[in-house]
């Protein structure tokens, strides 16, 4: 560096952040790769930092840059590959990993990073190899539950049988591996319709992941009682309108485990439609406010000036991160988590955005939920009791939201998405701007890289055998009734 170290950038980085400079925040990363030695472990920290602002190219770069350090080791490769996956460059990854020699090849990571990627393809015996290949290695509880999330296990599965012995072996694995093992068991357990069991299984997994992060029920019910008391009308008026009139983005939103991976995958086999993910990418655009409240935002808008078109900026940039993420071609379909909490900026930034909005029975949910091991943390995921409480959170961000961008907001019921399909397609289709086409009425038959809890569920035909499942799990879901119904 000619002037700062490293340190000292991404410490001012991190400053800029949190005072909502993103534009000077950018500057100081750009600056990083571009005077910055050629490797170094900093990068770790430069790639996260960009990750966090949606800045995919830099993220990349300096992952790179990072797996590229002397002495060159598997846990930064890793590092990097994931990076490449997540960001749609999975072909990249495993060009690097088939170029290593075969004895790295064989590590137990790399089969697990490879049953990884096979499984979010839709290739389940190319993943399942992997993953075995894995677990003859050692306990490997990760690649337990990633083949769990891929098989049927039945009564009697030697599969089954080994997890079991496992069990008694987990005390002395880590309590994110541990928690991982759980859900997996549970998954066994629910396929062979042992569902005492795999409730047990199921809850001590997220008794783990509780202990680490609690949820906070006040915290989460005060935000959304300052979203709808300050997202009125009025504090909407307050906003200075976008410039921007056109939006490649296809918004599906609701509750994890509510069928907007369904949705996604009925949308992204239109032809023109490029892509969708959980990209999280509008709530990077706008770190620029440092708060999603409407004090922040205006404070943001009063910064920039309205001569200067602040929210017309926001999405700007989001689009533009769209390119470097999907590229320049075909609509998207967004479908990141809880976008509820930025409904009010997000719609008024787009004016011309467009959300599909699912809403599934609650008592399935929620059962679905507490059964998903989720790669983030999502704290009120891990009781019912919490999950009750979550969901009346939710319910108010509906209405509220619904309230107030009535024609820009499609409610899908899944219940009846998935027992009048003909019906539903053509009007999810209709709302956001496209021509129905048939091959949206087979999404199972689409081959694309799946990332969420729903990597199984797409590549089978649309059902409506999960309506209703809560139903062997009544025994233990009074918390969740008693908080839902408060």
């Amino acid at each position: 560096m000619t002037a700062k170290s490293p340190k000292e950038l991404i410490l001012q980085t991190i400053e800029a952040l949190t005072k909502g400079r993103r534009e000077e925040a950018l500057s100081r990363l750009q600056r990083l790769l571009q005077e910055g030695p050629a490797s170094g472990d900093f990068y770790r920290s430069v790639a996260r930092l960009a990750s966090n602002i949606g800045e995919i190219d830099i993220a990349l770069s300096a992952a790179g840059r990072f797996a590229a350090t002397e002495p060159q080791t598997l846990e930064r490769k890793l590092f990097y590959w994931g990076q490449l996956v997540e960001y749609g460059r999975g072909a990249i990854a495993q060009t690097d990993v088939a170029a290593l020699p075969e004895t790295v090849r064989s590590n137990a990571a790399v089969q697990h990073f490879l049953g990884t990627v096979a499984s979010q393809e839709g290739d389940f015996g190319k993943a399942e190899e992997h993953l075995r290949e894995a677990i003859a290695q050692g306990i490997a509880p990760q690649s337990w539950f990633a083949l769990a999330m891929i098989k049927r296990f039945s009564p009697g599965d030697p599969d089954l049988s080994e997890m079991q012995r496992l069990r008694s072996e987990m005390g002395r694995m880590p309590e994110e591996s541990r928690a991982a093992f759980f859900y997996a068991l549970g998954k066994a357990y629910d396929d062979c319709g042992d569902f005492d069991q795999a409730y047990e299984n199921y809850r001590e997994g997220a008794a783990l992941r509780k202990s680490a992060r609690p949820y906070d029920p006040a915290e989460v019910e005060g935000l959304t009682g300052t979203l709808i008391d300050e997202y009125s009308a009025a504090g909407l008026s307050l906003l200075a309108p976008s410039g921007v009139r056109h939006s490649r983005a296809i918004f599906v939103n609701g509750l994890p485990r509510s069928g907007t991976t369904l949705v996604e995958q009925i949308l992204t086999t239109h032809s023109a439609v490029a892509d969708g993910g959980e990209i999280n990418l509008f709530r990077a655009a706008v770190t620029s406010t440092a708060g999603i409240g409407l004090a922040p935002a205006l404070a943001y808008q009063n910064r920039i000036g309205d001569h200067a078109d602040p929210w017309g900026q926001v999405a700007r940039t989001y689009e533009r991160m769209l390119e470097m993420r999907f590229g320049p071609d075909g609509r998207i379909v967004d479908k990141t988590l809880l976008h509820s909490r930025l409904m009010g900026l997000l719609l008024h930034s787009l004016p011309d955005a467009r959300v599909v909005w699912l809403r599934r029975r609650p008592a399935d949910t929620a059962l679905s939920c507490f059964r998903t091991y989720f790669s983030s943390e999502i704290p009120w995921s891990w009781s019912f009791g919490d999950i009750g409480h979550y969901f009346r959170q939710e319910d108010r961000l509906y209405r509220h939201w619904i309230e107030q961008f009535p024609d820009r907001i499609l409610t899908v019921p899944y219940e009846e998405l998935v027992s009048e399909t003909e019906n539903w397609v053509g009007r999810i289709a209709a709302f956001v701007g496209l021509e129905e086409e048939p091959q949206m009425h087979s999404p199972h038959l689409h081959k694309r890289s799946v990332r969420t809890a729903s990597v199984g569920q797409v590549r089978e035909p649309i059902s409506t055998s999960r309506i209703g499942a809560a139903e062997a799990y009544q025994a233990y879901m009074s918390p969740f009734y008693e908080a839902y119904s408060n």
